[in-house]
Formats: structure tokens, sequence, C-alpha cells
């Protein structure tokens, strides 16, 4: 009973993982990676749709993304949506595909990007930590009731808190590897 508890916290600390990921991939350091822009907003024949929808994003060089859409109509609303996304991107359109050259990061905007990488690991650490008061809860009311003893609440909480640290060190892996390709010019 104990362990069904412990693993019913695992799915809510691997979502944090996969979110971490999925924000930090959308930071911007100076090499060019398709997560950046794949889920913009675009215009597509009058409804919203997500870029990687409307067209094909390659990264043919380490400083270039390319982005070519499936109908050379949205040649426009896609280079709009890249101009007002907030991203500091420059698109160029060639009447056949838009380029975006990554320009360098300077040092200012490298510790910018740092500052926002730790909050985003601070927001997974909370995730981890509310999936882990969930159980805990859950562990607790098993003993109120009587069907867990007082040595059982100990080692599940000791079980829990290993899993929670084995989540910690993963953000911390995931960060630090983020942080380096951050601040390499």
């Amino acid at each position: 009973m104990l362990n069904e508890i412990i693993e019913k916290a695992r799915p809510g600390t691997e979502k944090a993982i996969e979110r971490f990921r999925e924000e930090i991939a959308k930071l911007r350091t100076g090499r060019a990676n398709p997560a950046m822009v794949e889920n913009l907003s675009v215009d597509y024949y009058g409804s919203k749709s997500p870029l990687k929808q409307v067209a094909s994003i390659t990264v043919p060089e380490p400083r270039l993304i390319v982005i070519t859409p499936w109908s050379k109509d949205n040649l426009v609303d896609i280079e709009k949506a890249l101009s007002e996304s907030g991203l500091g991107l420059n698109p160029t359109n060639d009447g056949l595909v838009i380029r975006i050259a990554m320009p360098p990061l300077n040092e200012e905007r490298r510790t910018e990007l740092v500052k926002v990488l730790g909050k985003y690991s601070e927001e997974a650490r909370v995730l981890v930590r509310q999936a882990r008061e969930q159980a805990w809860d859950e562990i607790q009311d098993l003993v109120k009731s009587g069907k867990l003893g007082e040595d059982a609440k100990f080692k599940g909480k000791e079980q829990l808190q290993k899993l929670i640290d084995e989540y910690n060190e993963k953000i911390d892996e995931i960060r630090a590897k983020k942080e380096k390709e951050i601040m390499e010019v």
C-alpha cells in the first residue's frame, strides 16, 4: 500500500521534469533550436495554429532556423507571428522560406537568461514538492484511519524523500547543462 502511494507521486514528478524541459527549450541560447518557435500561434486561414502545424522547421546551421511553410500564402502571417513573438528574432522572408539568424548573446543577456532559468527550475521544484505533499497527506490519512502504523509512516516518509531527492537532482542536472549552454560563447 505504501509503495502504491509513492508510485502515485512519480507521474507528478515526471510531469514537473517534462514541463521544466519544455520551458527551458524555449530559452534562447545563441544556438538555433526549433523549440523556440514551434509553438508560436500563427493566423492560418482565420484560425490560430502552432507554427509546427503550418510549416516545417529546420536548423541547417547552429545559428540559423529555416521555416518552410506548407503554403506560400502563409509566409507573411508566419513572419508577422515571429516579429510579434517577443523573442527578439529578426526573420527574413525571401518569398520561399523564412530564415532566422541567431545573433550571439551579450554577457548581460546571458546573465538575465540564467536568472530566468533559475526561476523555471524553482517552479519545477515547487511542482515536485506538491507531488510529495500529496503523497505525504495520503500516508498520514492512512495512519489516522489505522490502516498504517507509525513505523510504516516513517519508512514511507523516507522512501518519498528519496524519490523527491532523485527528481531534484535531475532538475539540477538539466539546469546545469542549460546554464553551461547559455554561458557558452
